[in-house]
């Protein structure tokens, strides 16, 4: 079992990277984000157990990185790096949890009323529901985007990209 599990590390290293990779370039580029959110979320999660198996099969030879003066530089840009990227911008966006203030802003728009919202994207209520109508939701002007999608088992996005249309 043991020696499976090792054969196998760097292979599935090599295809999970190459899935984590392809479906992070997607979402940086904000491409079919709903097929690549959950995708990259899980199996990056799931690439952690062959990546552990890499480590522990090839300590010794590993152990040599860490005496060069590269390894350490590597790790100390990564560290830079993710510190730069997880400080909060401002104390809004750590009350939101981190997030940039547009993610709040959206939130807030999605968790208003139909009624409330069709102002803001030159509509009204009955045509944005008409809308959602034709693709198979329903609603009423009362409920948010996000109780729509939820009443329909679907994803809130998917209300979104109809409500914009």
């Amino acid at each position: 079992m043991r020696q499976t599990l090792f054969r196998y590390a760097t292979p599935l290293i090599t295809g999970l990277f190459l899935v984590s990779l392809v479906s992070g370039v997607a979402l940086f580029f904000h491409w079919q984000m709903g097929w690549f959110h959950s995708m990259h979320e899980w199996l990056s999660m799931v690439l952690v157990i062959p990546f552990v198996l890499h480590l522990w099969r090839n300590w010794r030879p590993l152990k040599a990185y860490f005496k060069a003066p590269p390894m350490l530089l590597a790790l100390v840009a990564s560290l830079i790096a993710a510190v730069a990227f997880a400080l909060p911008i401002s104390s809004e966006s750590t009350a939101k949890g981190g997030r940039p203030p547009q993610f709040a802003l959206a939130q807030k728009l999605l968790d208003a009323p139909i009624s409330e919202i069709a102002p803001v994207l030159d509509s009204d209520s009955t045509a944005l529901l008409t809308r959602l109508q034709a693709a198979g939701y329903s609603g009423t002007p009362e409920q948010s985007p996000a109780e729509i999608a939820q009443g329909a088992g679907a994803q809130v996005d998917a209300i979104a990209r109809l409500l914009l249309q």
